[in-house]
């Protein structure tokens, strides 16, 4: 089990870092943010079967990741058709 533990926390990492380094375009930080939320989710599903409790807490936080995934694919929808393109440089109102 600790090896599953181990690598549930290297993706989260390895999520984290490539949000930090992916600065550039939006697709690309919504899907490392996915990452990070897939991450989470297997980090709390074994954390759950390791005390033997009830999953019913994965069941909401499932749902939250869910629309927060929905809501930035509406953003990023909304951006391409105001703005032509998904970088983030061209998103700055201080232009």
């Amino acid at each position: 089990m600790s090896i599953l533990v181990v690598a549930s926390f290297f993706m989260y990492l390895m999520g984290l870092l490539s949000f930090c380094l992916n600065r550039k375009h939006l697709l690309l930080m919504l899907l490392s943010l996915e990452f990070v939320v897939v991450a989470l989710f297997l980090m709390l599903y074994l954390y759950l079967c390791i005390y033997n409790w009830e999953f019913y807490f994965l069941m909401v936080f499932l749902t939250m990741g869910v629309c927060e995934g929905a809501l930035g694919l509406a953003m990023l929808v909304l951006l391409m058709r105001t703005y032509g393109n998904n970088y983030m440089i061209s998103f700055n109102l201080l232009w």
